[in-house]
């Protein structure tokens, strides 16, 4: 006859015991080591994309249109542009030709901010807008909507100012636009004379007297869609 034999009770509790904590220090020991990792490559990445797309609203104004914007002159060599105001109204609808709403409300536009800068000699406007959307790709979807070729209209509406030199700056003064995009803002300008000649009524006249809006453009743009290396202890950072 064989003879089975029973574990006493205590060594059952024992042993269970002895396996709960083994799985418990294993689990302890992963949590510990996720809350003190540091952060991997591909955190560091959103939180770099996620930063740079708060930055229309994050940045004081006057960090994303500076008081004076460096261009290359006409002549050559390095002038500046100054800015006359910036706009208080961000909704994209007030910021943009009616023919151009639809598409910036499908690509998911969360705002646009204008500014009016006035070249060295005072001869020639810019109103400067940014487009901010939710990602790099609303963005080049939206970019689609806008005339080639420097064409003013339809596009960025102008800003002028009363009682300044752009107060004469209307949609009809409009000669000329350029826009240029990177991660999910694009930048457009306008630009026109100060007189407030309506394009229609100029001749043929040198294009290159508004070819430092360009300039303008690409500097403002790169401020905003530069990534910047994250600093995941800071207020402004999600890593």
């Amino acid at each position: 006859m064989s003879e089975s034999r029973a574990w006493p009770p205590f060594a059952i509790i024992s042993a269970l015991t002895l396996i709960c904590a083994v799985v418990a220090g294993v689990t302890g020991g992963a949590a510990g080591a996720e809350l003190t990792r540091g952060p991997s490559a591909a955190e560091v990445r959103q939180a770099s994309a996620e930063e740079m797309a708060r930055r229309w609203r994050t940045w004081p104004a006057g960090k994303v249109f500076p008081a004076l914007l460096p261009y290359i002159a006409e002549q050559g060599g390095e002038e500046k542009a100054r800015r006359v105001g910036i706009s208080s109204r961000t909704d994209c609808a007030a910021a943009v030709d009616v023919a151009l709403r639809a598409a910036l409300r499908a690509a998911g536009c969360r705002a646009v901010l204008r500014a009016t800068y006035l070249d060295a000699l005072q001869g020639v406007v810019v109103t400067i807008g940014v487009a901010a959307f939710p990602d790099q790709a609303s963005a080049l979807a939206a970019r689609t909507a806008f005339p080639k070729a420097g064409r003013p209209s339809p596009g960025l509406r102008a800003l002028a100012f009363p009682q300044t030199v752009t107060d004469r700056f209307t949609a009809a003064a409009r000669q000329t636009s350029s826009l240029a995009q990177a991660g999910p803002y694009l930048v457009l300008t306008t630009a026109g004379q100060v007189d407030g000649r309506p394009a229609r009524s100029v001749g043929r006249q040198r294009s290159t007297i508004f070819t430092f809006a360009s300039d303008l453009e690409e500097r403002v743009l790169t401020a905003l869609a530069t990534p910047a290396r994250p600093d995941c202890a800071g207020k402004d950072w999600q890593c």
